[in-house]
């Protein structure tokens, strides 16, 4: 008669070469990660260009528009080479042309940003400064860094409602799809697409509770940036180029005259 295994031997074996499989992977992500760092490095430093400033055409008059960007390397502009393609700069641009009014441009994003800073950058901003509609763009950090999704989302929602408090409406662009990035190898490039989706799903619900409006970059330009990655890329393969910040901005456009014309902002005072 044939003897059978104990269970619990079969059990522990499992246990144990399930363990060496998630060694193993393990490792594998850390070399992969280290790779990617290597691939990307730092060749646009840790500064991006300083765009603000009140952007206006010679015929535009009044009182400036206040816009007020929050947020990672992406808000701050991160790539651009001249001030005029930061997304903050296209941003305003896109507004002072649709409103026939000047628009002044404050960045309080800063390169490297997690969700967990926003706060930070709010406080930054003197409390005589009002804004007419905030811009955020964040979440690339919190996925790199393995922050919890839930604990980033409600990062955000707080932020969201401690502006909408203040009268100030937000709007949100989630979380990129990371899964574009070529410089980091398989299956690194898979988990941190998947992080990243996860991420922007997180966001956009807690941005719908908080008041705040949404638009998810992932959908909106992910696919031009995979499928033209050496247009939409600056030269880190990292972060957008201009074309990849005006193809962010157009996305992001609509979403922010909205929350003007829903806050009363007159055309032209």
């Amino acid at each position: 008669m044939r003897t059978r295994r104990p269970i619990t031997v079969t059990v522990a074996s499992s246990v144990a070469v399930l363990g060496t499989a998630a060694v193993g992977m393990r490792t594998l992500i850390a070399r992969q990660a280290a790779i990617a760092r290597r691939r990307i490095g730092k060749p646009l430093g840790e500064q991006a260009l300083d765009a603000d400033r009140v952007w206006r055409r010679k015929k535009h008059s009044g009182t400036p528009v206040e816009l007020l960007l929050l947020g990672d390397s992406i808000a701050a502009g991160l790539g651009a080479g001249h001030r005029r393609d930061t997304l903050g700069a296209r941003l305003a641009k896109g507004i002072a042309r649709a409103e026939g009014r000047p628009v002044r441009l404050r960045t309080a994003a800063v390169v490297g940003s997690e969700t967990s800073a926003l706060a930070r950058q709010v406080a930054a901003v003197p409390e005589s400064s009002r804004a007419d509609v905030a811009v955020i763009v964040v979440g690339g950090n919190d996925v790199t860094h393995r922050i919890p999704a839930a604990r980033a989302a409600g990062q955000l929602e707080q932020v969201v409602r401690d502006l909408g408090g203040r009268g100030i409406p937000v709007v949100v662009g989630t979380c990129p799809d990371l899964g574009t990035l070529r410089a980091i190898p398989q299956p690194l490039r898979a988990l941190a697409a998947r992080s990243s989706r996860q991420l922007a799903a997180a966001q956009a619900a807690a941005v719908h509770r908080a008041g705040g409006r949404v638009v998810a970059l992932a959908r909106a330009v992910g696919p031009v940036f995979a499928e033209r990655p050496e247009e939409m890329f600056s030269v880190d393969r990292f972060h957008p180029s201009a074309l990849g910040y005006r193809r962010t901005a157009d996305a992001l456009l609509p979403a922010v005259l909205a929350a003007l014309q829903e806050t009363g902002v007159p055309a032209n005072a």
